[in-house]
């Protein structure tokens, strides 16, 4: 018996992303659950002598299934966009845009235009995000203190791995040749007279003393409200962070901000792998400890998935140390044999750990870059399947930055998915066939086509911050594959809109296990849909990222994006990609760490909680 009305929305048109390409004009709905899709005589037909209320809201609109955000980072996500960002790219949030840093000139002048901002008259702290030496070129501490020789200047590079603090920064944390000596391989991370602090130099030395000043109570609350809008701003209807450290995770205030009613999204949590590697958790422990963790979470808006984990192979993308077959080249192009790349945690130790998950029967999403750290998780999941075959294991390669043509076969034959960044080949396949990976590795990255050629299901994700969180972006970087320079990188690894549209929904759902709930519009299924403008299967494919979001609709339940928020399709959002004149210096990166937004966010949490607790302290 139905406990609640019966809601018949009509839209232009649904695209419901069921079998068949289907379309529908109406869609009904009770407590949250389509009951009914078709047209409107079909829907209305099947209701019988159900009353109903006919919701014309959509009239004029097109509806997709609500838009997936695979895999990104809300901590992460909320700290960095509540700063001065400078990147490599537009940001596009719901009440101001942060443009492009496009040069070393640009950015400086960027830099000096949020100090003059903050006023003569305040003691605030200019704090920054986005900095990379490829596209910016040289920053340290001599170059920060020509900014403001007063104000205290923190630069938080793009992959938040680094850090450069100005003279006055320095001098307000206290930080002096003594208090950063002697801290063994830390302390080898750290070159005070230029301001710079990378890897454990950053997180083991000052990240406690510059953490207030970036990841304050307020400062964060005030980022998760703005995280919320913003993915709302862009039609996100379901996220997942891949891995939780529950020790000093906000969990509470996730609860409260992303958990509450007026929110028209859910959040999922993966259980960490890596950590439980690290302390070198004992294996017959190993199931017992995963699910405690999920038995402490609450079911509803915010959760852990059941039965799945998250694992690490190799370095990421940002920093280049994704582990590669071939050296990468070094600033002559020449191959650089003593560098490719380094594992974040070793195979023998990835591999006892993810046979414990396999046997067990859990789904293990695993966090890979190289082409090397790939083939090297392709040979333990094959060992795995040899000796304990399992027919729907779903093991999700995640990022899949570098890879073969052969290496996709396996993928196939092993009955692996996918889900992929399909932002690196636009975002950084110029600059990296420059310096690093060279031409053809750098075009070839996330090699979509091949995927769906071998019948993969592909999934797409944001990383947040490493890409914008917005499907339909992500969804359009996949379709053209236009680099900063407005070439096209690797023009048959291109995909088509359905198929990228799918990877923003169905396939997104279903590498969570979750199609039988989310991704397309269908009978028993939760009544969320993600509302445009513009229908993106009819506009010009370079057109795809600006089609509007009107709005989304969440478990049944209208929640329209403010009219000053949304897209135009006449380019009312600027464009995502940096454009040449960097004078950058291709020895100014550092190889010395990870560069992984997933390995950051554990040590953003555990800086969170430091702060916390001090304020109770003190309290």
């Amino acid at each position: 018996m139905a406990t609640g009305r019966t809601t018949v929305f009509v839209a232009r048109r649904f695209h419901a992303m069921e079998p068949g390409f289907p379309t529908a004009e109406a869609v009904a709905v009770r407590d949250g659950r389509i009951l009914a899709v078709g047209s409107l005589a079909t829907v209305t037909g099947a209701l019988g002598d159900e009353p109903f209320e006919l919701d014309e809201t959509l009239r004029h609109h097109v509806v997709l299934p609500g838009l997936i955000d695979q895999h990104l980072h809300p901590l992460l996500g909320a700290t960095t966009l509540a700063m001065d960002v400078i990147a490599t790219e537009d940001w596009v949030l719901p009440d101001r845009t942060f443009p492009a840093a496009r040069s070393h000139d640009e950015y400086l002048a960027r830099l000096r235009a949020a100090e003059r901002a903050l006023g003569d008259d305040s003691d605030e702290w200019l704090t920054t995000w986005g900095y990379h030496a490829l596209w910016h070129g040289h920053v340290d501490r001599a170059v920060l203190d020509e900014i403001s020789a007063t104000r205290p200047i923190v630069v938080w590079q793009r992959s938040c791995h680094e850090l450069y603090l100005n003279s006055a920064a320095i001098t307000a944390l206290d930080i002096t040749p003594e208090s950063v000596g002697g801290r063994g391989p830390a302390s080898d991370q750290i070159d005070l007279d230029a301001g710079h602090f990378w890897e454990a130099g950053f997180f083991n030395v000052v990240m406690g003393k510059v953490a207030p000043h970036i990841i304050s109570p307020e400062r964060i609350e005030r980022g998760l409200h703005q995280l919320v809008a913003y993915l709302h701003q862009h039609g996100v209807t379901a996220i997942n962070e891949p891995g939780i450290a529950w020790a000093v995770e906000p969990f509470d205030l996730y609860q409260q901000i992303l958990g509450a009613d007026d929110v028209p999204f859910r959040t999922s949590f993966l259980v960490d792998g890596r950590t439980q590697a690290a302390r070198g958790l004992d294996p017959d422990a190993v199931i017992d400890d995963a699910l405690e963790q999920i038995a402490r979470a609450p079911h509803g808006k915010v959760s852990l998935l059941s039965g799945q984990v998250k694992m690490f192979a190799d370095g990421a993308i940002i920093s280049q140390l994704m582990q590669m077959r071939e050296p990468y080249l070094d600033a002559d192009g020449q191959p650089d044999p003593d560098h490719h790349g380094e594992w974040m945690v070793e195979p023998d130790v990835l591999e006892k750990y993810f046979r414990i998950y396999w046997d067990a029967g859990w789904q293990i999403h695993t966090h890979v870059n190289g082409d090397l750290g790939l083939e090297v998780l392709l040979d333990i999941i094959e060992r795995c399947m040899i000796a304990t075959p399992r027919a729907d294991h779903r093991s999700v390669i995640v990022h899949f930055a570098n890879s073969t043509e052969e290496q996709v076969d396996r993928i196939a034959r092993l009955g692996c998915i996918v889900s992929a960044n399909p932002y690196y080949p636009v975002g950084f396949a110029d600059r990296y066939g420059e310096f690093g990976l060279g031409p053809e590795r750098a075009d070839t990255m996330v090699r979509s086509a091949s995927v769906l050629g071998r019948n993969v299901p592909l999934a797409f994700h944001s990383d947040l911050p490493m890409a914008p969180a917005e499907p339909l972006a992500l969804a359009s970087f996949a379709v053209n594959r236009i680099t900063e320079t407005g070439r096209v990188a690797a023009p048959d690894q291109r995909i088509g809109v359905h198929d990228a549209l799918r990877a923003v929904t169905i396939e997104a759902a279903y590498s969570w296990q979750l199609e039988h709930e989310l991704g397309s519009i269908a009978p028993g299924k939760a009544a969320t849909f993600t509302v445009l403008g513009a229908d993106p299967y009819e506009v010009d494919p370079t057109g795809l990222r600006e089609v509007p979001v009107i709005g989304s609709v969440f478990e049944g339940r209208w929640f329209p994006v403010p009219e000053g928020h949304r897209r135009d399709l006449v380019g009312h959002a600027p464009s995502l990609v940096a454009l040449p004149g960097s004078h950058c210096q291709p020895g100014d990166l550092h190889h010395d760490g990870h560069g992984c937004s997933c390995e950051v966010a554990r040590h953003l949490a555990d800086a969170w909680r430091a702060v916390v607790d001090a304020g109770r302290d003190i309290a």
